[in-house]
């Protein structure tokens, strides 16, 4: 199975980031943090996503607050799938992230999710493994049934709650 790298621009976005790590062990896809710098250490980012294939990963993640190049500067150098994860900060509340991570210009995509969305990006790196990996694709289709199972139970249970008020 293919393995997704989880890079953040900092060690203190380990504790968001987490959340990507936790969801994809939870479905079983390997996975590498590491911490790597667009600003400074821009060689040693650039030479991982240019060997990332070659080191049998299919996703990469990045996760960076503030100017947030790391996931644009990622997807430069390789032809892998990247996802960008803005960070928030106390500056902007994490919108100078979005933005920096989102816009893009063509021909160097990088998908991004929700400021502080790890587990989200996780998922993204699951259903695009899932692509070549029936099994992956199994967990995927139960864990969506079992989110819908669980907001039926909840609805059921605002019904009771709401017919006795």
């Amino acid at each position: 199975m293919l393995k997704v790298a989880v890079i953040m621009g900092s060690d203190s976005d380990f504790p968001t980031v987490s959340a990507a790590l936790k969801t994809l062990k939870e479905f079983g896809v390997p996975a590498e943090a590491h911490v790597m710098s667009a600003h400074r250490t821009p060689a040693a980012a650039c030479a991982f996503a240019s060997s990332a294939r070659e080191q049998g990963f299919g996703v990469i993640i990045a996760a960076a607050g503030k100017a947030a190049h790391l996931a644009g500067v990622l997807a430069a150098h390789t032809t892998l799938p990247v996802i960008g994860i803005p960070i928030k900060s106390s500056t902007l509340d994490g919108l100078d992230a979005l933005l920096s991570t989102v816009q893009m210009p063509a021909g160097i995509p990088v998908a991004t999710v929700a400021i502080d969305g790890a587990a989200n990006a996780a998922l993204l790196a699951v259903q695009i493994l899932s692509l070549s990996d029936e099994g992956l694709a199994q967990k995927l289709k139960a864990y969506k049934e079992k989110m819908a199972a669980e907001v039926a139970e909840k609805d059921q249970k605002i019904m009771q709650e709401a017919a006795q008020i």
